[in-house]
C-alpha cells in the first residue's frame, strides 16, 4: 500500500510544473534548442506507467547474491572481502543527521568551500552505499537492518528537509538530489530481506516520499537546472522512491526525464543542455548518461521496455554513438562547443557506472574496451558497487593496471592513444 506523507510544506508536482516562471514554452534556448518545456512535459500522456513491483529495486539482489556466492571471479572476490568487513553500525548511528538550514556554495566559483561544505552529504552517500553493499556481498542481515535503522534516525529527525535555495544559489537543492536516490536505492537493496521493523521501515518510506514531492516541487531555472542533467538526477530519486512508495506520480515524473531526453535530442544524439557547456561538453554528455541508464534500469525493472523507447527517431542508443564519437575526436561535437576538451574526469570511475548496467542488457565492444580500464566501478550515490552487482564474471577477471595507458586516455582523448 502506498505510504502516507509527513507533514512538510510542498505544492504538489502538477501544480509545480504548471507554475514555472511564465514564458519558458516562448523562450529563446527552449525554441533554438528544440528543448521539451514543463508544460510540454507535463502534458505527456504518461497514464500507462505505473508501479507494478514494489521490491524490485534496480536489479535482482536475490539472484546476484546466489551468482556472488559461486564465483571465483578475482575482482569480484576482492570486492566482496572488502565488503564482507563492512562498517560498525554502532559507529554509524553517531553520525548526525543534517537539521539545520542546509547552505552549500557554489562549486566552481569556489570548489574548496563547495568540498568542505559537501564532506558530510558524501559522508552520507557513502554510508548508506557501503551498508548496502555489504549485505550483498555478505548476506549478512546485519548491514541491512544497520541501513533501516540508519535511515530512520534521519526521517525522525525530518532531516534534509530545511534546504535553502535561490535560482542564483541552488548548490544546496543540487547536493540533496543525490543524498535522496542514494538512500532509495541502497534502500531498495536491503528491504524485501528485513524482516520486522514495520514502524522503522514505514517512517523510512515516509520520509523519502515526502523528500521526494518536496524536492521536486521545485520546477529549476529555465533553460538549464528545470530540464538538464539535474532533471535527470531528479527523476532518479522520483522513480526509486516512487517504486519504493507505490507512488505512481512519482514514478511518471521520473519516466518523463526519458521522454524529455530523448525528444530533446539533437541529430547527432547530443543532449543540447550537456554539450552547451563549453570545454566540459563531453563529461556533461556523458554525465547525462549516467543518470539516464540508471533511471532506465529502475523503470525496466517495473516492465516496461523503456531502453527501446524511440521519440521522434531517437533512441538511448544514439546517445552513446554520439558520445564515444567525441571522445574518439572532439571535433564531431562541430560548432557546440570548443574542441579544447576537458578529459580528467576520464580518471575517475564514479563517472561510467552506468556502463555496468548497459552492457548487462547490451553487447558493445566500445563500452567494453572502456570499462575494462578503470573497474570496479562504484558511485556512492548512483547505484553504488555497480561492477559488484552487475559484471558479467565471464567479462574480465582481473584489473587493468596500466596506468600509463589510463593517463593517456584521460590526457590526449581516446582517438589519440
Amino acid at each position: 500500500m502506498p505510504h502516507a506523507r509527513p507533514r512538510l510544506t510542498h505544492r504538489p508536482l502538477t501544480a509545480a510544473l504548471a507554475l514555472l516562471l511564465a514564458g519558458l514554452s516562448s523562450s529563446a534556448g527552449a525554441q533554438e534548442m528544440d528543448i521539451l518545456t514543463i508544460e510540454e512535459r507535463e502534458a505527456l500522456d504518461l497514464s500507462d506507467y505505473r508501479v507494478t513491483a514494489p521490491d524490485a529495486g534496480y536489479f535482482d539482489v536475490a539472484a546476484r547474491m546466489e551468482e556472488l556466492a559461486d564465483t571465483d571471479n578475482a575482482i569480484l572476490l576482492q570486492e566482496i572481502d572488502d565488503l564482507s568487513q563492512g562498517p560498525s553500525c554502532q559507529q554509524l548511528m553517531e553520525y548526525e543527521p543534517i537539521t539545520t538550514h542546509l547552505r552549500v556554495p557554489g562549486y566552481y566559483p569556489s570548489p574548496e568551500a563547495w568540498e568542505l561544505a559537501s564532506e558530510p552529504l558524501f559522508q552520507f552517500e557513502d554510508n548508506v552505499s557501503m551498508l548496502a553493499g555489504s549485505f550483498v556481498a555478505s548476506g549478512d542481515d546485519y548491514y541491512a537492518e544497520c541501513l533501516v535503522r540508519f535511515l530512520d534516525h534521519w526521517a525522525q529527525q525530518e532531516a534534509l528537509t530545511d534546504f535553502y535555495y535561490d535560482s542564483l544559489e541552488p548548490q544546496a537543492w543540487f547536493a540533496t538530489e543525490s543524498m535522496i536516490f542514494a538512500a532509495a536505492m541502497a534502500y531498495a537493496n536491503v528491504r524485501p530481506f528485513v524482516e520486522g521493523m514495520e514502524e522503522e521501515r514505514e517512517r523510512v518510506e515516509a520520509w523519502l516520499n515526502g523528500l521526494a514531492h518536496q524536492h521536486a516541487d521545485i520546477p529549476g531555472g529555465e533553460g538549464n537546472s528545470c530540464c538538464n542533467n539535474h532533471f535527470y538526477r531528479r527523476a532518479l530519486y522520483a522513480s526509486m522512491v516512487g517504486v519504493l512508495t507505490e507512488d505512481d506520480e512519482l514514478f511518471r515524473f521520473g519516466v518523463s526525464a526519458i521522454h524529455a531526453a530523448l525528444n530533446d535530442m539533437t541529430q547527432e544524439g547530443a543532449f543540447p543542455l550537456e554539450v552547451s557547456r563549453g570545454r566540459r561538453a563531453i563529461h556533461y554528455q556523458n554525465y547525462g548518461l549516467l543518470y539516464l541508464i540508471t533511471n532506465m534500469q529502475v523503470i525496466a525493472r517495473q516492465g516496461y521496455d523503456i531502453f527501446e523507447l524511440e521519440v521522434d527517431g531517437h533512441t538511448i542508443h544514439d546517445a552513446i554513438d554520439f558520445l564515444f564519437a567525441i571522445l574518439d575526436d572532439p571535433a564531431a561535437l562541430g560548432d557546440y562547443a570548443p574542441l579544447e576538451q576537458y578529459t580528467g574526469f576520464l580518471k575517475d570511475p564514479q563517472y561510467f557506472t552506468w556502463m555496468e548496467i548497459y552492457l548487462e542488457r547490451f553487447d558493445d565492444p566500445r563500452v567494453e574496451d572502456f570499462i575494462r580500464r578503470i573497474r570496479p566501478l562504484y558511485n556512492r550515490s548512483a547505484g553504488g558497487y555497480m561492477t559488484l552487482y552487475f559484471m558479467d564474471p565471464e567479462a574480465q577477471q582481473h584489473v587493468v593496471l596500466d596506468e600509463e595507458k589510463q593517463e593517456t586516455t584521460a590526457f590526449k582523448g581516446l582517438g589519440q592513444e
